[in-house]
This record gives structure tokens, sequence and C-alpha cells, in this order.
């Protein structure tokens, strides 16, 4: 079938991707092929606030060489427009008006697409003049709508060829970063914004949510109230929770990508114990949700709904010495992406290209930190992260297998095989990756639990070995930014 390639006949078989194991004699005198029809894509992506300094082209560029072809940037409302409301001369909604500040953001912006990084650019800082209510020393605050509407007018018509995705808020959930802490003004907030980037070009994306997880009720000293995901958006979308689901208003929210920060305190299936948190292990409930009010007609977007990822990770130890073990995070990494895409995500972002520094709890960068981005040392899972990679032992010694490959496009991936940690790597499979670069299959090897797995693809190389034997600490409770020297 592949150019170049020898096949045995005696028990060649081809199996699809809905699940049917490919089989082969004992003797393995067979390769074994499948091809993968089509799936969703799963594209990857970064949040580092490296991005916005000095460092940046090196940074876009190991990015890229990571395997991002997203950057989630933070555009901070109040270092772009005046910082106090000019008496005349000044029109917010014009990008060419000359109190605006556009020259640092533009330098992001080049380098990232220079790099082949597109940007999602996440609104949120007002100037004071532009807050309805004005912060205060633990709540956020909330901007104008007109004001905001205006502000992202400016934005998306000043980059309007080379920006397509504009988020509302970070975390609205937390009265630290939104007050009051009304979801019902957030739908505003966003409807805003989507009205304004819609205006300037119709294939923008509107992104909305950004949520946090939700861990727990606040504590008595906790003075930061959250409100639990899935209760935001119920409330947000004016969805009921109750079987069957009904509509609550009659205004739509508008927005294409609906996105959330799903940290987890016990690895890449972890769920939450508070009720309405969705961690990694819950994205199928926000899905539903969201699928649910699809079909209501609670969300007006030209386009079906995405659901994003727009941060995501664990502080690895070292250097942290209360984070995962490095080992284990390297398994993570590959696993979260799988479960993003298993969950319906299209797109991953991970937070942080290299580790902020060691004063801080965020360890949680595919490298090491350094004064020098260029001099960063890699950490084990960079691989995962460019190449996602995972096998697990089924019944009968069979092995459910996926993965994205490093050029997300189409290639034929060796599947290869080892016994223990010391044995030669034998090719047991190919699989023909579809045109996102995503390969499944489940193969009938008998395998047992001491074998490892890996793929192998031109233009990917080698992914991480993969363990059929599940760790003891897969579901190891964790913070996911723990503060530890």
């Amino acid at each position: 079938m592949f150019k170049g390639m020898r096949w045995i006949a005696l028990s060649l078989v081809c199996a699809a991707v809905t699940g049917v194991a490919a089989t082969a004699s004992p003797a393995r005198t067979a390769m074994l092929s499948v091809t993968t029809g089509p799936t969703p894509p799963i594209r990857s992506a970064l949040f580092d606030p490296i991005f916005r300094t000095s460092q940046q082209t090196t940074a876009f560029a190991m990015a890229s060489r990571a395997g991002a072809t997203y950057a989630r940037i933070g555009v901070l409302w109040t270092s772009v427009a005046p910082l106090t409301l000019p008496s005349k001369g000044f029109h917010p909604a014009d990008p060419a008006s000359p109190y605006y500040r556009w020259s640092r953001l533009d330098a992001t912006v080049a380098a990232a697409l220079a790099n082949n990084v597109q940007p999602i650019f996440d609104i949120w800082g007002p100037p004071d003049w532009a807050y309805e209510v004005q912060p205060g020393s633990w709540t956020g605050g909330s901007p104008k709508l007109e004001a905001l509407g205006d502000f992202a007018t400016a934005l998306a018509s000043h980059y309007r060829d080379s920006v397509h995705a504009f988020s509302v808020w970070n975390e609205p959930n937390f009265t630290r970063n939104l007050y009051p802490q009304d979801p019902t003004y957030y739908r505003s907030m966003v409807n805003a914004v989507a009205d304004s980037v819609h205006a300037v070009n119709p294939a923008n994306l509107a992104l909305a949510g950004e949520l946090a997880p939700y861990k727990h009720a606040a504590s008595p000293t906790d003075k930061n109230t959250p409100i639990p995901p899935l209760d935001f958006m119920r409330t947000m979308l004016c969805i009921s929770n109750t079987t069957p689901a009904q509509r609550t208003c009659n205004t739509p929210a508008k927005f294409d990508v609906w996105t959330h920060h799903p940290y987890s305190d016990t690895g890449p299936f972890g769920q939450a114990t508070a009720s309405g948190g969705v961690e990694l292990g819950d994205l199928p409930k926000m899905k539903s949700l969201l699928q649910t009010a699809q079909n209501l007609g609670a969300i007006s977007s030209a386009k079906p709904v995405q659901l994003w990822v727009t941060e995501i990770g664990w502080s690895s130890n070292p250097p942290n010495t209360k984070g995962v073990p490095i080992g284990l995070e390297t398994r993570w990494v590959a696993e979260t992406y799988y479960q993003m895409w298993k969950s319906g995500v299209t797109l991953g972002t991970w937070f942080l290209l290299q580790d902020l520094p060691r004063s801080t709890p965020y360890q949680s960068g595919l490298y090491f930190n350094s004064a020098d981005v260029s001099r960063a040392v890699a950490k084990p899972m960079l691989m995962p992260f460019r190449f996602p990679f995972v096998a697990y032992l089924r019944a009968g010694g069979n092995v459910q297998i996926w993965g994205r490959d490093a050029t997300s496009d189409l290639r034929a991936v060796a599947i290869q095989q080892r016994i223990g940690t010391g044995g030669a790597w034998q090719t047991v499979a190919t699989i023909t990756s579809n045109s996102y670069g995503i390969f499944r299959a489940t193969l009938s090897l008998g395998a047992k639990s001491t074998y490892f797995l890996r793929a192998v693809a031109p233009g990917s190389g080698n992914s991480a070995a993969f363990s059929l034997t599940v760790p003891p600490n897969e579901n190891l409770n964790v913070t996911p930014f723990p503060l530890g020297g």
C-alpha cells in the first residue's frame, strides 16, 4: 500500500477507525495496515508572557518548532488606549485615532506571523474611563459595553488582515476578574465584541468563556468568589438545569468558540469534585451543554460552535519540588491532548513555553527557565507536545492507540513495539493518518503490560515511548501550580 514497503500477503488485514481490531498471526509474519478516516482536528497552542517581551521573536520561533500553530496573546486594553479620555479628537472605534498606541502589539503580531503562529487576542484590563463599575481591592470591576465594542472594532480593524480570533476577558467566573459577578452582563460583553469583530470581517472568530475550572466553594478567608463553570454557562446562555433543558430568555449569546481552562488536580482524566466544576475529565459535559444551547437557538453563530482549551498545564518536578514528577508529566502531556480531542476540543493551549522564575509556582513550561530563552533546556514533555501519542492495553493483548503526527497532515506512521525498557524496537503496524495528522486504531498485538509503544513518522521523528503499564500515581492528587522550591 505504501511505496517502498514489501507486504506479506499471509495475513494482511486493513481496519477502519471504528474500533475494529487489525489482526495478524501470532508469529507476526505480516505487517498490520490501518487507514484513519475523517476526524476533527486538535491544534496546539501556547500561552506565555514571554511572547510580549523583547525575546518574543526567539520565543515564537521556538513555539513554532515545538508544533504550536496558535498563541494566546493577552491584549491589555489600557496598554493600547489612552489612560485618560481625551476631551476631543479621540474616536475609540477608529484605530487611526492618534491616541492609540499600537507599536508594541504590532511587534508581537509581526513576530508571531513571521514564525507561522496565529495570535488569539484576549481582551481585558480597560482604562479607568472605560469602566462601568470600577474595580476594588478584591474585585475586577466591569467595562462599559459601548466602550468595549468600540475597542473591539478598533482592534479588529487595525489587525484586519492578520488576526482573526478575539476572546473576551480572562476567567470572568472569578470576582477578582469581573464584578459584579453577573453572567448575563458577561453575555452582553461577548455580544458587543462579537458584533464589532464580525462587522469588520464576518470570518473573524468571536471567543467566549475563558472560565476557571472551579475547585471548591470559597473559604471564609477567600475574597475571590467563584461561580462554577456549568452554572455560569447556563445563566449566560439562558439554559435551564432541567431535563429536558429549556431556554429561559430570548437573548442569544453571539460567539463562535467557547473556551475553557480545565486545570485538574488528578491528571488528564481528572474530574471536579465540586458541583458544576469542569476539569479535564468533565469536558464532555461542557461540550454537551454547548450542543444543547446551540440546538435550542441560544447561541448565534454562522459557524458550528467550537470548543477550545486556552490554558492547561501542571508544574513539573524538577524544578518544582511539589510538582508532578517530570516523567509522569511527559505521559500526561500526550494524554491531555488525547483527552481534549476525545472530548471534542479542536485547539489545546499549554500554559508556558518555558518555566517562570523559581520565585513563582509556575514551572509548567516545555523548557526550563533561562534568562536567555534561546539557551533554555528542553524538558522531556516537549516531545509529546509536538508529537502526542498514547497506547492503552485492552483485553486479549489488543492495544488502543491514538496520536497526531508533528506535521499535522497525512503521513504513513509506523507503530513500533519494545518489550521492557531495554529491548529493541520492532515495527508492528503502519497507520495512515488523516489530513489533520490524526491516527488511531485498535491493534491485535498480543501485547503485555511490560511492553512500550511509540510512533515514528516522516517529518515528526519518534514520539515519546508510552508504557502499557499505567503508573501507580496516574491519578496523583496535585495542585497544578503549587508553591515549591
